[in-house]
């Protein structure tokens, strides 16, 4: 699993790379609440934007145990940017989520995975010319696993 995870790493990131101008790629770190166990996690997003006001956004999320459940989450969501000044900006978002759930309780350990689509709304804001904080709120639809999560952040822009 992890092996899989370090290979989309370096996909994405050369990607990234291979599309780079000044000031659209961005790589943020993220404190992420999730409602379906009170799980709490940290995550890594990174953000290209290909095409004025478009960001692709995937990011790793690993939620910490809670109720005998741990989680590795992988995102790919699409950003719609609106400035609304120089220094704030909203987005909606919507995208694909796959969920790697392991459960352990001392006496029986087992996983299960989840595939499932993000809906939901974000804002940016800048602190400094390259440093911005950033929050979402989103809905993950999942197979027996629907759940709020809401997302606290900080970026910087290359």
């Amino acid at each position: 699993m992890k092996k899989y995870i370090f290979m989309a790493i370096i996909a994405i990131a050369t990607m990234f790379n291979v599309h780079a101008e000044k000031g659209n790629i961005s790589v943020g770190g993220q404190f992420v609440y999730a409602s379906k166990h009170s799980m709490a996690g940290l995550g890594v997003q990174l953000q290209c934007e290909p095409l004025t006001n478009f960001r692709l956004a995937p990011e790793f999320i690993y939620f910490f145990k809670n109720d005998g459940i741990s989680a590795l989450n992988a995102n790919f969501n699409l950003h719609y940017v609106i400035p609304t000044s120089n220094s704030f900006a909203l987005y909606p978002l919507v995208g694909f989520s796959y969920g790697h759930y392991m459960y352990d309780d001392n006496h029986f350990e087992s996983s299960f995975d989840r595939c499932g689509a993000n809906v939901g709304l974000g804002a940016q804001y800048r602190i400094k010319e390259r440093l911005h904080f950033f929050t979402e709120q989103r809905f993950q639809i999942m197979k027996n696993f629907n759940q709020s999560v809401t997302v606290l952040g900080l970026k910087y822009t290359f």
